[in-house]
């Protein structure tokens, strides 16, 4: 990877199958990892081929962003033997961005037994807030053998 992206370590996601490890929409819309801790995640994806047809920034790649790495920080939560699976996302769009790329910094607001909620900022490069998420995952142990 480039830009100081760091890789997924699946095996620190509880639940995830290394099977669909190589078919993620994160690839399809060029997410980027920086950094991943229980506390803290930081990804960005460019502008530029995430268009809607008015040459801003299209919101599903808002959505997208922000639902990856919400989802990365709750599987990071979750704890062994759990995995972590959205429950509900939401996403209000303040700020168009037509050029360079959005980064997004999901943190914890609640970590509990059964369900985990994280706040998703995405900024611009000039540092704007462009949206706010929040997303909820549910927390289900793992079937044995999964």
């Amino acid at each position: 990877m480039t830009d100081g992206a760091v890789p997924i370590d699946v095996d620190r996601l509880s639940g995830i199958d290394p099977a669909a490890a190589d078919q993620q929409l994160n690839d399809k819309i060029g997410m980027q990892l920086i950094e991943a801790t229980a506390e803290r995640v930081i990804g960005t994806i460019p502008v530029e081929g995430n268009l809607q047809p008015y040459g801003l920034l299209h919101g599903g790649a808002n959505a997208v962003l922000a639902e990856a790495l919400g989802s990365t920080v709750a599987a990071l939560n979750a704890g062994p033997g759990r995995a972590a699976m959205g429950l509900e996302l939401s996403c209000t769009h303040h700020r168009a961005v037509r050029s360079g790329k959005v980064t997004g910094v999901a943190t914890p607001l609640h970590v509990g037994r059964g369900t985990i909620t994280a706040e998703i900022v995405l900024t611009d490069d000039e540092g704007h807030r462009t949206c706010t998420a929040r997303l909820t995952c549910v927390v289900r142990d793992r079937p044995p053998g999964a």
